[in-house]
């Protein structure tokens, strides 16, 4: 195999949702790294998510062309991959171009070459299957090749014999170098987890290195405990932990940090990219789109709050996270069931209705606000919906929520009492019609059958496009949802 087929150049591929462009969080291997085919190589984080790009050849890596920290345009490309490290070095020079003492290749060894797919093509294979080193491969569509291999085109004129292998184009971006060093081996951590880790590029999830950031912790100095040796939040917290002593309070690092992060006009300037610039983006749009409309309703929740008290004792349920907005999110169900009208998207010429409630929760990470959604969530039973409420916080905090999670929704929550906020004024997601915001519950006192007591209160606030739901129509799904808190177990008898 000659030396041009062997080195295939991965190009960043498009992550879906029309985006052209993404960030490198981090590499996953090094240079001369032999790595496997699905074998995640490099974290992107585009403004939907971060994901894990896997390997489409088995080999080893020759050239990594951007380090961490550098936005790419899709179609760029990041990597080299040597296809076949065992049939020798090869002999080209420092752009790629065969060196002059190779032999002219003839017209059947070029037929027999192959050639990596042009820039953007897709292929199709071991979709979120299970990727060496335990880890799972999360971006759909890379996987071994399905169609056969094809020849580029000679020049008109040239004669197959005198054909040479084309020069890497001149606006090839040069290989960043990337510095090695020996394996230090990394101790078993509580989880059972252990693992291995080279110097150079520092595995680690974007919670890790912002908490690295916060504590004053250099990643490169740790030795990771986790999968393929990467760093955990133990990891930086007991490295916070032996280094701060009591003649450096947590003060004194965060005064280093706070000198680190401003300058001398006593500034910081943030780059809007991300998840944080495509919120933006979204919210203004909707703001100034859709007339929005917010009705308040405070709610007597004290029977809801027993009712999860009962729910918790029982065998059944005593594994699995029951918090109020578990509630909320049931009664929210059941509210669009009975008003359809609310579950829809203003199309221009036409209100589309849909017969599925995708229902989103807004969740506020390391990386900013983003609402992944539970699919079809109106079919689910009351256990099945706290089990994907569970994975969905989980996962939004891990930063592992993928693209696909975060389209489609039809209708959001967002939980600001979990901030002892009472409630708010939301901004409805693009394309959706209403979202509700649910406040802190409060011990208050409350008028309860004629006198008054010390009851559980919240208070809910509805924003709606007032081209979909009028006032009426907003009034009784706001209704129904204070209806349900009240008294939950006569609802689902009621309503269900």
């Amino acid at each position: 195999m000659s030396g041009v087929s062997r080195i295939k150049e991965f190009n960043l591929p498009d992550l879906g949702e029309g985006l052209a462009e993404g960030e490198i969080l981090a590499w996953l291997v090094k240079v001369g790294d032999m790595i496997e085919l699905n074998q995640p190589i490099v974290e992107v984080e585009t403004a939907k998510a971060a994901v894990e790009i896997p390997a489409k050849w088995a080999g080893q890596v020759r050239s990594i062309f951007h380090p961490a920290g550098s936005t790419i345009e899709v179609g760029t490309p990041i990597i080299a991959i040597d296809t076949d490290p065992g049939a020798g070095p090869i002999e080209e020079s420092t752009t790629g171009t065969p060196s002059a003492d190779l032999p002219t290749p003839s017209a059947a060894s070029l037929a027999a070459v192959e050639v990596a797919p042009s820039e953007g093509a897709v292929e199709p294979g071991l979709i979120g299957g299970p990727a060496p080193g335990g880890r799972t491969a999360v971006l759909v569509g890379y996987g071994p090749r399905t169609t056969a291999a094809k020849r580029r085109p000679r020049k008109a004129g040239v004669p197959a014999q005198a054909t040479t292998a084309p020069a890497a184009p001149a606006t090839a971006p040069a290989p960043v170098p990337v510095p090695t060093a020996p394996v230090v081996a990394a101790p078993a951590n509580g989880n059972g987890h252990g693992g291995t880790r080279t110097a150079g590029p520092v595995l680690a999830k974007p919670p890790v290195r912002k908490l690295a950031r916060d504590l004053g912790v250099d990643l490169a100095a740790l030795t990771g405990s986790g999968p393929l040796g990467s760093i955990t939040r133990e990891d930086v917290q007991r490295a916070a932990s032996g280094t701060v002593t009591a003649a450096e309070p947590l003060t004194a690092v965060a005064a280093t940090t706070a000198a680190a992060s401003f300058g001398a006009d006593r500034e910081q300037r943030i780059p809007v990219k991300g998840v944080r610039k495509l919120t933006a983006e979204n919210m203004s749009r909707s703001a100034f789109t859709a007339p929005h409309v917010t009705e308040f309703l405070t709610v007597d929740v004290t029977r809801a709050t027993k009712a999860l008290d009962r729910l918790r004792g029982r065998r059944e349920w005593r594994d699995v996270r029951v918090s109020p907005l578990l509630l909320v999110a049931k009664a929210v169900l059941l509210a669009a069931r009975r008003h359809p009208m609310v579950n829809s998207t203003w199309a221009g010429d036409e209100i589309v209705v849909k017969d599925y409630v995708n229902l989103g929760i807004a969740a506020a990470t390391e990386r900013g606000l983003i609402v992944p959604n539970i699919k079809d969530a109106g079919r689910l039973s009351l256990r099945e919906l706290a089990d994907a409420m569970t994975d969905l916080v989980q996962t939004a905090k891990a930063g592992r929520t993928s693209p696909a999670a975060m389209s489609g929704g039809t209708l959001t929550i967002t939980n600001v009492g979990v901030f002892g906020v009472d409630t708010g004024t939301p901004i409805l997601p693009p394309g959706e019609s209403a979202i509700l915001a649910f406040g802190a519950v409060r011990e208050m006192p409350w008028v309860h059958k004629g006198k008054v007591r010390p009851r559980q209160v919240t208070t809910l606030g509805l924003s709606f496009d007032h081209r979909i739901i009028d006032g009426e129509l907003g009034s009784k799904f706001l209704r129904d949802i204070g209806d349900f808190l009240t008294d939950p177990e006569a609802a689902l008898l009621a309503w269900t």
